[in-house]
């Protein structure tokens, strides 16, 4: 009854919209520049590192405590989506400084380091061992969090910069493989990259937004983190073999 509600919800087609834009027109410059054999590779890295457990659990808990602070909706989405924005710009700028150190190494270390990466993600995600550090901690942040813009803007910052080893094996192997780009076509996939890498944290700000009941949703997030590792994991070590030139 819930998932055929919020199908029905006005959030759900604005979400539903979004994600096909940011699809299209990623794949659309894709083409444009030429770059049409490096579409699966880019989504599938774009998306290995957006299924990520330690961020979704970071903003989960973070949207749980401005539901829980009596925040309407209308606030709920201001703040939530200066959060997403916060991140955006703060893993963008990562990635300026990771291109520039990953260009510098052979792109063979990167297929390495994506394989290992890859399996220390599954392992993780398998023995459903946290990569987010300590839960108590992180919970008495997010609810003593300020749920103003500007607070949600620091937050987002800081779980960008906190969450990073959690997060990198993928963005460090795209880095490696497009800094060997112009310096404008670095500044262009970095832009398509983290509008794909966002696109999971805008689908959990619309579906709790469009609950009523979001406690349910938030523990679902939760109980399926382990999977989510997994298939990251899978996804990366796919990509690894395919720089090494195996696949």
């Amino acid at each position: 009854m819930r998932a055929r509600k919020l199908l029905e919800s006005r959030e759900f087609r604005y979400l539903l919209l979004i994600v096909l834009l940011s699809f299209g027109i990623s794949a659309a410059v894709l083409s444009l520049l030429g770059m049409s054999n490096f579409i699966p590779q880019f989504f599938t890295l774009a998306m290995a590192d957006s299924v990520n457990p330690c961020t979704f659990a970071v903003y989960t808990l973070f949207l749980i405590a401005l539901s829980a602070k009596g925040v309407d909706k209308k606030r709920l989405y201001i703040v939530g989506l200066s959060f997403v924005g916060a991140v955006y710009v703060s893993y963008y700028t990562l990635g300026l400084g990771l291109t520039f150190i990953a260009g510098r190494i052979p792109l063979e270390w990167a297929g390495y380091f994506a394989i290992a990466f890859g399996v220390y993600t599954i392992a993780t995600g398998i023995a459903e061992r946290s990569r987010t550090g300590d839960k108590k901690a992180l919970r008495k942040k997010m609810f003593s969090a300020d749920t103003t813009v500007i607070g949600a803007l620091v937050l987002g910052i800081g779980v960008s910069t906190t969450l990073l080893p959690c997060s990198a094996g993928p963005y460090v192997v795209y880095a490696a493989i497009i800094a060997r780009s112009s310096m404008a076509l670095v500044f262009l996939l970095l832009a398509l990259y983290n509008v794909i890498f966002v696109l999971p944290l805008l689908v959990i700000l619309f579906a709790m937004g469009g609950l009523r009941d979001s406690k349910e949703f938030s523990r679902a997030m939760v109980r399926h983190s382990a999977e989510l590792s997994v298939v990251a994991g899978v996804l990366l070590v796919a990509i690894g073999l395919w720089v090494l030139g195996l696949i």
